[in-house]
């Protein structure tokens, strides 16, 4: 009998994302938990795919990604941020902003270093972290609004802080870090060796006025930021699976050290096909807009509901609590949402490390406002 190697990972089961996917697939319930639009991109954009399909670009793409996508990929965050990152030495294009945030946490986490997380958080952050051999300190985003509390921060920043790991806007709460925020991780970090990771994905889901404040705008931080940011959120194209970190050249360099053995590349027509439509800056600068709509559209529904909605601040996500109409555990409450009610949610202590419950759902409202009415008629009955 083989005496097979003990899991690197034994507290690591299937993602709830896909556990509660498949629950609404099992009892035909509307999927308002996995992230990702039930629209389709843009007409356009998907020609330009087919139209470099039939020019032959179907080989590998280089390591780095396209030249073409990484100048746009520059140019763009001069537009938007003001400063310009070299596109051969500081851009890299990924499988996903996933295979980005995990090629930068193995890159610059060794055995013993501490990674500084702030939770709920996406949950591929510590996985990557323990692979690495380092170890995930939670620090919790303050209730209410879940905002960060920086003085606790720096309490449990030590000797052996490697990274501090940002997301914002954030997932799963929808709130987002202020530029006043980022001065103060500026501050925190100023005369150390500590690096920062900044997710934000969701980077043009920025609602009521408020403007997205990237790390990469703080000068101060960003010499020592990778940022990643993600085309499948902006262009609903999540199943492409096309992402990009920007990072100072050496941390760049050591990034693609580990993409280059992760994915090594992504699809070239894809690629092209993107760098194109990128000239197309209505589509992004209107994403506020368009997305803000179905917030508000969803939250009008849900106005007669026992569910307490908090308008979300940004991404395409919703937080809602549940506890006028139930003491039970979110995941099981999550549970019974999908047999009981046919709507799909996710509990929100799936985002914590020792599922800290404090009655939130959250739902997806990248969807049709048809998907959104139906929903809502359900939840409303509760």
């Amino acid at each position: 009998m083989i005496n097979y190697p003990s899991s690197k990972l034994p507290d690591v089961g299937t993602s709830i994302f896909t556990v509660m996917s498949a629950m609404a697939n099992e009892h035909q319930a509307i999927n308002l938990s996995q992230g990702f639009p039930d629209f389709n991109c843009p007409e356009p954009l998907m020609e330009l795919v087919t139209r470099y399909m039939h020019e032959g670009f179907n080989q590998y793409a280089p390591m780095a990604g396209m030249p073409q996508l990484r100048e746009k990929i520059s140019l763009k965050t001069q537009k938007i941020y003001g400063y310009l990152p070299d596109a051969n030495t500081e851009v890299t294009v990924t499988s996903g902003a996933t295979e980005a945030l995990f090629a930068a946490i193995t890159a610059v986490v060794k055995p013993g270093d501490e990674v500084v997380v702030l939770e709920p958080c996406y949950d591929s952050y510590a996985p990557a972290i323990r692979l690495s051999g380092g170890s995930p300190i939670y620090v919790p985003l303050a209730l209410p609004g879940f905002y960060v509390d920086w003085d606790l921060v720096r309490k449990r920043i030590s000797s052996r802080t490697r990274l501090i790991i940002i997301n914002t806007p954030h997932n799963p709460t929808g709130a987002v870090m202020t530029k006043e925020d980022m001065q103060k991780l500026a501050s925190l970090t100023d005369g150390t060796d500590i690096l920062v990771l900044s997710d934000e994905v969701y980077e043009h889901m920025v609602f009521d006025g408020q403007q997205h404040t990237s790390a990469g705008q703080i000068p101060s931080l960003r010499e020592r930021s990778m940022v990643v940011s993600s085309f499948g959120k902006t262009y609903h194209t999540t199943g492409w699976k096309i992402g990009y970190a920007i990072a100072p050249a050496p941390l760049t360099a050591e990034l693609r050290r580990m993409h280059q053995f992760i994915t090594f590349s992504s699809p070239t027509p894809l690629q092209l096909a993107i760098a194109a439509f990128m000239d197309e800056e209505d589509h992004y600068r209107t994403l506020p807009a368009f997305y803000q709509q179905k917030r508000d559209y969803f939250n009008e529904q849900l106005k007669d509901s026992r569910f307490e909605m908090i308008p979300s601040a940004g991404t395409y996500f919703q937080l809602a609590k549940y506890d006028r109409l139930s003491d039970a555990y979110d995941v099981d409450f999550a549970r019974h949402l999908v047999q009981e009610a046919g709507v799909a949610a996710i509990p929100v202590s799936a985002f914590y490390h020792d599922k800290t419950d404090h009655k939130y759902l959250r739902f997806c409202f990248a969807k049709s406002e048809e998907t959104l009415k139906a929903a809502a008629e359900k939840l409303v009955k509760l």
